[in-house]
C-alpha cells in the first residue's frame, strides 16, 4: 500500500517526553543529531503472554473512502481496513519484509532473463468471509484495478503494479504467479493486502467502501461489529470464519471524537492509548495511574501543500517567495516548544534521515532567504502598498490557508505563517475548516495553502516518487511537474537495485522541488499514552502489528 496521508492534528508525530533540556529542531544547533530518531517502543510481547479478552479502545472514525488502494483514502482507512481484511506482509521496524502464513503459506521470489517473478502459494485455509476462496484470482484482482492500464479506476499508485506483465494460476488456484517485466525490489509492497474480486470492479473499487464496511469480502481474525454511520463509532470483533490465530481482544472500539477531546477522554479511562501531540497533551498525561509514555521514530512527516491550480500559486515566482520567506527552523521550535527534543529539518518526502539512501535534497535547492524574496517580488512587479501587502494590477498579494479544528498548535504555526509572509509583503487569509473535512479538501483541492502528513507504510521510499511528483497523478496534492520529469520519474521505479534506485531518485526528487509547490516541514517522534498492559502498541516506525497479537499481557 501506498504512503497514506493523515491530518496534521489527527495522528500527529510532535511530541517527546520532555525533560530538562532545549527544544530547538534546528540542524545546525549545538548537539542536534544527523539523524531523526529510529527508535521503537511498542512493548513487543509474544503471543502467548498476551491474555484472552478484553477490550481496546482508542479514538477514531471510518473514512469517507474506506479502499485504501483508492487515491481519495488517508491514513485512517488504511488502519482501519487492517482489522478486517488481509495484513499478509508487514515489515519490522527497520523495514524487513515478513510474510503472514495464515495467507503466503509460501513465497518464492526468482529472476530468469531479466524480468522477475513471484510465486505466492496461498494458505488452503485461506477463504474470505461469504466463503470465497482466497486464491490466484483475488492477487490478478488486486493487479488489474492498480496497474493503471484501465483510468476508470481511482487508484492511489499504479507505480509497481504497471511493472507487473501476468498473473497467472500455479500448479493449482492457490498459487498465483506473478511475472514482471524487469525487477521489482519493492514487490512486497504490492500485496500487504489485497481486494475481494467482487471489490475489484470499477464501481466497486470507487464507490462500494464509501462511508461503509463490506465485512463479508474482507478476512482476518476480526469483523465488523458495529458501524454506526451516524455517531462514527464503531467495533471489530472476533471473526468466528477465521482460520488462523485467535485474536486475543474480545472488542476493537473507535470512538469518534475530536483531537481536542481525546486526551480528557483518556484521562477519564474511557482510553487505553492516545496521541500526545504537544508539551501540553504530554504534561497532561504524564504520571497518570496505570498508564507509561511510549515515544520511538516516526515515519510521519508533515509538509506545505502548495495548490498550483488556485490563481495566485500559478506563478512560480510567488510559490519560490513564500518557500523563502518561511523559515522551518521556527516552525519546528512550535511545534516541539517545551520538549527535549531534536530533529534535523527534513530534506526529503521519500527516505527519512534514519533511512539509507537518503538525503537532503531541500537544502540542495532552498534556502531560507526572506531578503531574495522580498527582490523576486518587487521584480515580478507586485509593489508594496502602504499597508505593507503587495499589489500588482490592483489586486492584493493574498494566499488562503486552510486550519484544520480548533487544536492550539497547528493555530500557531498558522499564526507563524502569516506572520513570516507579512514580512515579504504577502497576505495569509486563515480559513478554518472542521477535521470531518479533511479528506474532502484533498479529493477536492479546496485549498491554496495546506499542512497535511504522511505516514509511510512501507520503507521503500523511492517507489512514491511519482506519487509527490507525477503530474499527471491525482495523488499530487500540489498539481505540479512536467510530462518531462514524470518521464524521468517513472523509468527510476525500474531501477532494480535499491541503492541505486535511491541515487536516481534523489537526483529526480531535487528537480521536483524546484518547482516550489512541496515543502516538508518537520516529523517528529510518535509518542503515545498508553495504559499499562496494552501489548504491541506504541512507536513501531515501519511496523504494523497483526491485529491478532494486539491485547493485554497476562
Amino acid at each position: 500500500m501506498p504512503v497514506a496521508l493523515i491530518a496534521a492534528i489527527s495522528v500527529t508525530a510532535t511530541a517527546c517526553q520532555s525533560s530538562p533540556g532545549g527544544d530547538s529542531a534546528d540542524s545546525n544547533a549545538k548537539g542536534a543529531p544527523s539523524a531523526a530518531s529510529s527508535v521503537a517502543d511498542y512493548n513487543p510481547t509474544p503471543y502467548d503472554r498476551i491474555k484472552d479478552g478484553g477490550t481496546y479502545t482508542t479514538v477514531g472514525t471510518f473514512d469517507d473512502q474506506g479502499n485504501p488502494f483508492n487515491v481519495n483514502a488517508t491514513l485512517t482507512a488504511s488502519r482501519v481496513w487492517a482489522w478486517y481484511n488481509a495484513d499478509a506482509i508487514t515489515y519490522s521496524p527497520t523495514g524487513e519484509v515478513q510474510y503472514n502464513p495464515d495467507y503466503f503459506s509460501d513465497v518464492n521470489v526468482a529472476v530468469k532473463g531479466g524480468n522477475q517473478k513471484v510465486t505466492l502459494t496461498i494458505n488452503p485455509k485461506a477463504v474470505f468471509n461469504d466463503g470465497t476462496p482466497i486464491d490466484w484470482t483475488a492477487i490478478r484482482a488486486t493487479w488489474k484495478a492498480n496497474n493503471g492500464s484501465d483510468k476508470s479506476y481511482a487508484a492511489s499508485s499504479t507505480d509497481g503494479y504497471d511493472q507487473i506483465t501476468s498473473v497467472g494460476k500455479g500448479r493449482n488456484a492457490k498459487q498465483a504467479v506473478i511475472t514482471f517485466k524487469g525487477v521489482s525490489p519493492s514487490w512486497s509492497s504490492l500485496f500487504t493486502t489485497f481486494l475481494h474480486p467482487k471489490a475489484a470492479t470499477v464501481e466497486n473499487f470507487n464507490k462500494a467502501y464509501v462511508k461503509k464496511a463490506h465485512p463479508e469480502w474482507g478476512a482476518g481474525p476480526y469483523t465488523v461489529g458495529k458501524w454506526d454511520s451516524h455517531s462514527g463509532d464503531f467495533t471489530f470483533v472476533r471473526n468466528p470464519k477465521w482460520w488462523g490465530r485467535k485474536g486475543k481482544l474480545d472488542k476493537r472500539v473507535y470512538v469518534n471524537l475530536e483531537s481536542t477531546a481525546a486526551i480528557n477522554a483518556f484521562k477519564n479511562g474511557q482510553l487505553d492509548y492516545v496521541s500526545a501531540v504537544d508539551a501540553e497533551s504530554l504534561r497532561q498525561i504524564r504520571g497518570l495511574k496505570g498508564t507509561e509514555i511510549r515515544s520511538g521514530g516516526s515515519p510521519f512527516e508533515y509538509s506545505l501543500y502548495f495548490n498550483t491550480k488556485s490563481a495566485v500559486l500559478a506563478d512560480k515566482t510567488v510559490r519560490k517567495a513564500i518557500e523563502e520567506s518561511i523559515d522551518r527552523t521556527q516552525i519546528a521550535k512550535i511545534r516541539f516548544q517545551g520538549l527535549d527534543y531534536r530533529e534535523p529539518l527534513p530534506g526529503s518526502a521519500i527516505l527519512y534521515s534514519f533511512q539509507k539512501g537518503y538525503e537532503d535534497n531541500v537544502s540542495d535547492v532552498l534556502k531560507y532567504a526572506p531578503d531574495d524574496a522580498r527582490k523576486a517580488l518587487d521584480a515580478a512587479g507586485w509593489q508594496a502598498a502602504s499597508d505593507g501587502i503587495r499589489v500588482k494590477n490592483g489586486k492584493k498579494l493574498e494566499v488562503g490557508y486552510t486550519l484544520l479544528g480548533d487544536d492550539p498548535l497547528e493555530k500557531a504555526t498558522a499564526g507563524a505563517f502569516a506572520a513570516m509572509l507579512k514580512s515579504v509583503g504577502i497576505r495569509l487569509d486563515i480559513k478554518k475548516a472542521d477535521e470531518a473535512d479533511f479528506s474532502n479538501i484533498l479529493s477536492d483541492r479546496k485549498f491554496d495553502l495546506f499542512v497535511s502528513g504522511n505516514r509511510s507504510m512501507d520503507p521503500f521510499g523511492a517507489r512514491y516518487l511519482c506519487d509527490f511528483y507525477c503530474s499527471d497523478r491525482d495523488s499530487n496534492l500540489t498539481g505540479a511537474g512536467s510530462p518531462a520529469l514524470d518521464k524521468e520519474i517513472r523509468a527510476i521505479a525500474k531501477i532494480s537495485d535499491l541503492g541505486k534506485q535511491a541515487v536516481a531518485a534523489n537526483e529526480a526528487e531535487r528537480k521536483a522541488l524546484q518547482e516550489y509547490a512541496f515543502l516538508p516541514l518537520f516529523s517528529g517522534p510518535s509518542t503515545y499514552g498508553v495504559k499499562k498492559g496494552l501489548a504491541n502498541v506504541g512507536a513501531t516506525i515501519f511496523y504494523n502489528p497483526l491485529p491478532e497479537t494486539v491485547g493485554w499481557e497476562k
